[in-house]
């Protein structure tokens, strides 16, 4: 039988593929964890990744943060707040910095179309591309990946009911919600929703049931953002509808470096779908069926450990993800793209030429 030649689609996926191993699904190992409630993968896309979230959720001896960087660069953490406990007072504090300078490094040979792009090898933290990524501009729903953060570094109890108020649904935009006043769900739920829909009222309660309220939760961000060294970010609402939440592509680098150190942060942004059961008294119960924002991850085609997408018209189609080709690590940030097929095309572009990227 004649063997027909590989298209260079082909040849891509192929190489992603064995870069993945033997099954894309599988991950890293947690790194120099002696805790055997730590055991579980981290995820790259793979169908046990809400299952796994969820265990680690509902531990009442669950740590919010895993040290798994593995050494490249260095990210130094200190946490040991449990989800069950809202009095532990432990703090956490950050230390972002790289072995490798930006620009220093082999570029990848592509051309993108979106107003702001960073890619960094996160084995070396170079930057392997880069366009306008200085320049601080508004994120969108990018913010949820920090909300995200913050929530989790409180130590509050993940299975604690919250109700959303009127409230939740006021922003600096009119935004659709398939939510309502009166729903019921656990702060997990809520979590998943924001990572995983992107559903803004999900993410104002979050901040809203914070200890010392929205305000205090606000400063958290903000706070945050200066402890990971986000010197150009600003963040102005937990959910992205403010346009005066902005930050540098190279600013949000390393907010989704920091993300990467919270397994629940790289199961739930990469859940592909989930029925919620909503609760409600006034307007009864009902399912909720969602899926998640990025096509990326719902397709499944390309390894994608943390995905944020985000749009508002002041800040165009945003995207930032992690994935891992070649066995190497990297972070992509794309802000400003024009239309949904600008910031799919851009990243896709970015993750082909991964593929096909020197690694010696």
């Amino acid at each position: 039988m004649k063997q027909l030649p590989l298209t260079k689609q082909q040849l891509i996926a192929a190489m992603i593929s064995l870069s993945l191993g033997s099954v894309a699904q599988a991950a890293l190992t947690i790194n120099g964890s002696t805790d055997t409630t730590s055991s579980a993968r981290l995820s790259w896309g793979g169908a046990d990744s809400l299952s796994e979230a969820r265990n680690i959720m509902y531990k009442s001896n669950g740590s919010t943060i895993k040290k798994v960087d593995n050494g490249y660069g260095t990210t130094n953490i200190t946490n040991t707040n449990s989800f069950a406990s809202s009095n532990n007072t432990n703090t956490t504090r950050y230390n972002t910095t790289y072995r490798g300078a930006f620009g220093s490094s082999d570029m990848i040979p592509i051309s993108t179309d979106s107003r702001s792009v960073a890619v960094i090898d996160a084995e070396t933290g170079e930057s392997i591309y880069e366009k306008d990524a200085d320049i601080a501009r508004p994120m969108a729903s990018i913010t949820k990946v920090m909300t995200a953060m913050v929530v989790l570094d409180a130590g509050l109890d993940m299975r604690e009911e919250i109700t959303l108020d009127p409230e939740d649904f006021v922003g600096p935009k009119r935004a659709s919600s398939r939510l309502k006043s009166g729903d019921r769900l656990n702060r997990a739920e809520m979590l998943l929703m924001a990572l995983m829909k992107s559903e803004n009222p999900a993410a104002k309660s979050l901040a809203r049931n914070y200890p010392g309220g929205y305000d205090a939760f606000m400063r958290a961000m903000n706070r945050k953002a200066q402890d990971l060294g986000m010197n150009t970010a600003f963040f102005g609402d937990p959910t992205g509808l403010d346009k005066r939440n902005v930050a540098s592509s190279k600013d949000l680098v390393k907010m989704v470096r920091a993300a990467g150190n919270y397994d629940v942060i790289r199961r739930f942004s990469t859940t592909k779908s989930y029925d919620f059961f909503v609760s409600n008294y006034s307007s009864g119960n009902r399912t909720y069926k969602a899926s998640n924002t990025s096509t990326l991850v719902r397709d499944g085609s390309y390894p994608i450990g943390i995905s944020k997408t985000g749009f508002i018209n002041e800040a165009g189609r945003c995207v930032v993800m992690e994935t891992r080709v070649n066995n190497r690590p990297a972070i992509i940030v794309i802000l400003g793209a024009n239309s949904s097929a600008t910031r799919w095309g851009d990243a896709k572009n970015i993750l082909n030429s991964l593929a096909t990227r020197r690694t010696v």
